[in-house]
């Protein structure tokens, strides 16, 4: 008989290796042209780059923690992926008589249980940095999902540029009556309190598109650490303005209502901006699988995609634009897995 497990992960153990690892540059690959050069993060890194790893570690087999008990597979997922993924591996479960643990985390719980050859799948919110390339896993790409700028509900303003997006954060706009609403009247004469969520910060992408890193924002942001941080903050500060995806606005409902801006005209829910680029701001969402002698296990690699092959499904819900969609507009990808924006 199937069954399926739910756990939520609390620290992840010291990750000696990633923080080793962690000095790796990143690759600013196939970026698109951006008013504001210079600011703007990479969106990849090159999936030709490997960590080298002792050879130990490379011969080691995949070995499923001896606390979760007796699983065929063990996967973990970014919350992102959790939600909306958790049914369907429930169903697989089923439909092939696996035994299949899931744990809801985060990219950083990822990488440490794949770091530490736990897992037959991870689940990534953003593309992989430098050092979420180790020797013998493949990244397969769910989709993508734009990240949304958003607003105290009673914000009048309801458009922004890229640029005006980034002068804001950057501390450069202060008040909010410094910009106009889309009739041509200031907004109010309030302060402006930038808020971020600054995760990920050696991955690409995600954030990094608004600005590349930390020390660009302002000295006055609001730094959170947690999506319904993000969601109460903004929600209750009528000069505020943060970032999340559009699914988590309504997730997280119960912390407060929040109002989306659109950039350069485009909404966060147009997939034909965001799949053209003329909607700026996206995170990527990513599976694992492992491939070479010890850490293979087909049973993984279907599974994965299996979920692949759900993604036109799940986008309806949790306004997630596929990988097949991505593929015909020219999006580049290395076998399963996003490596690059379309050309211009």
């Amino acid at each position: 008989m199937a069954f399926i497990h739910f756990s939520r992960f609390g620290k992840v153990r010291a990750l000696i290796s990633l923080l080793i690892l962690s000095s790796l540059p990143l690759l600013t690959s196939f970026s698109r042209d951006d008013p504001s050069p210079g600011l703007r993060g990479p969106a990849f890194t090159d999936p030709s780059r490997v960590v080298e790893m002792p050879d130990e570690w490379v011969r080691r087999p995949i070995r499923h923690s001896p606390s979760l008990g007796d699983f065929d597979l063990v996967v973990t997922l970014d919350q992102h992926l959790f939600t909306p993924l958790r049914p369907l591996i429930d169903r697989y479960a089923r439909m092939n008589k696996l035994r299949i643990f899931i744990n809801e985390g985060t990219c950083g719980i990822s990488a440490g249980m794949l770091v530490r050859k736990e897992v037959d799948v991870g689940g990534f919110c953003c593309a992989p940095g430098l050092n979420d390339r180790l020797p013998g896993l493949r990244f397969h790409t769910f989709g993508i999902d734009a990240i949304a700028l958003i607003v105290h509900p009673e914000n009048p303003i309801d458009n922004v540029t890229l640029t005006q997006a980034r002068r804001i954060f950057m501390g450069e706009i202060h008040r909010w009556s410094e910009l106009k609403t889309s009739t041509g009247e200031r907004g109010p004469d309030i302060p402006i309190q930038p808020v971020g969520r600054l995760h990920c910060k050696l991955r690409p992408g995600h954030w990094r598109l608004l600005l590349d890193n930390e020390d660009l924002f302002s000295a006055d942001l609001l730094e959170v650490g947690a999506i319904p941080d993000m969601i109460s903050q903004v929600a209750s500060n009528p000069g505020a303005i943060g970032y999340e995806v559009i699914w988590n606005t309504i997730r997280y409902r119960e912390m407060g209502r929040v109002k989306v801006l659109r950039i350069d005209g485009y909404s966060p829910l147009d997939h034909d901006a965001l799949v053209s680029g003329r909607y700026p701001l996206y995170r990527v969402y990513n599976l694992t699988t492992w491939q070479g002698r010890g850490v293979e296990d087909p049973r993984a690699e279907r599974l994965v995609q299996y979920l692949l092959g759900q993604a036109e499904k799940v986008s309806k819900g949790h306004n997630i634009v596929p990988a097949s969609r991505l593929k015909e507009a020219g999006w580049r990808f290395r076998g399963d897995e996003l490596v690059g924006e379309p050309d211009k």
